[in-house]
This record gives structure tokens, C-alpha cells and sequence, in this order.
């Protein structure tokens, strides 16, 4: 009972924990887990989506294999007991692989892209780029198919992510932070005429 005698309005609800997410049973939905909320995640990616995650893995493969483990989405990177989320590609660093459990990647990548459309510009731009500053992912890249551009985060010292390249056209992508990248961006979006 409150002070003023009635029974309180509502209950706080508890966080959801990974356990209480790993637990869910299949719906055929993807959920991902935001700062102890369970979020329903969109429907399923377009064509035109999975056309230039399909681009992207391959090019970050056929580069940077030797020295990054590539992984595509769905897998959960787990960042707290109350933070699980799937982006769409990641790459984790061979001197790092022991972060990578049957559970999935459990700590921070060293690079998470994610490939933005019309119902998750929001989430990938607001929240999730929040979330992945708050544990320390270095850089944060956000591929956006309807303007055929890539948007290239770093994480400052303040521990948020600065804006430091745009990539567009013909540009090619040769970030600092990862010497085996080398691709122009026109070839991540090459299959898109047919989608």
C-alpha cells in the first residue's frame, strides 16, 4: 500500500535478462533486448537489404579474413546481462576470439555495421548507436541502401561516437582503424538494380 492508502497505480516492471531472452519460445520473430526491454525488431530484412549485407560480408571477408572473424546478423552480441542485440555484420579481432561463446559474441566487437532502412533509421541511428558507445564498439558503421552512402563512427574519448567520414560513389573505403579494409562503396550496392 501506497502512504496516501491505495494500492500503488503499477508495478515496476523487472528488466529482462538475457536468460529471460534466451528462454523465449520461437515465434519467428527477432527480438533484441535494450537497456532490460525486450524490443520486437522489424520484419524481416528486403531483398535490397540482405543484397548489400551479402556485398558487405563478402568484401570485409575477402579482405580482412586473416585477421577479423566476420559475423552476419541473426547473432546475438551480448553486452550485459540487459543489453542483447543482433546487428547486421560485426567483425571480432582473432587476438580477441575468446569473446565469442556458443551464446554468441559476448563483449564488444570491434566493428558492428549496420544496414539502415525506412522502419529502423531511428533505432540504428539513436539507440543503438547509444548503446553500442556505452560499451566501448570502436566503430560503428551505418550503410544506408536509399542513398547509397556509408556513414563511418568512431568512439571518442567522452565515450560517444564522432562522425569522422562519409563515403559515397566512388569513394573508397580505407579506414585507419582497419588497415585490411579497401573496397569503393559503389561495390556494396553493385547487385542493388535487380531488387
Amino acid at each position: 500500500m501506497s502512504r496516501n492508502g491505495k494500492e500503488a497505480d503499477r508495478v515496476k516492471e523487472q528488466a529482462v535478462t538475457y536468460e529471460t531472452y534466451a528462454e523465449l519460445p520461437d515465434d519467428g520473430r527477432r527480438y533484441e533486448v535494450i537497456d532490460g526491454s525486450l524490443e520486437l525488431m522489424s520484419p524481416g530484412p528486403s531483398p535490397t537489404h540482405q543484397s548489400v549485407s551479402g556485398e558487405l560480408q563478402f568484401l570485409l571477408r575477402t579482405s580482412c579474413n586473416s585477421d577479423y572473424k566476420i559475423f552476419g546478423a541473426p547473432l546475438d552480441v551480448i553486452l550485459s546481462d540487459t543489453d542483447v542485440l543482433q546487428p547486421d555484420i560485426l567483425m571480432v579481432h582473432r587476438s580477441r576470439l575468446q569473446i565469442v561463446t556458443n551464446r554468441g559474441v559476448e563483449g564488444p566487437p570491434d566493428l558492428i555495421a549496420e544496414i539502415v532502412s525506412p522502419s529502423s533509421r531511428k533505432r540504428d541511428k539513436v539507440v543503438k548507436m547509444r548503446t553500442y558507445a556505452r560499451y566501448g564498439v570502436p566503430e560503428y558503421w551505418i550503410v544506408d541502401p536509399e542513398t547509397r552512402t556509408l556513414e563511418q563512427y568512431r568512439r571518442e574519448d567522452g565515450g560517444f561516437y564522432e562522425l569522422c567520414d562519409l563515403f559515397e560513389g566512388d569513394d573508397a573505403v580505407v579506414p585507419d582503424r582497419f588497415p585490411c579494409v579497401s573496397f569503393a562503396i559503389r561495390d556494396i550496392f553493385r547487385d542493388m538494380s535487380g531488387v
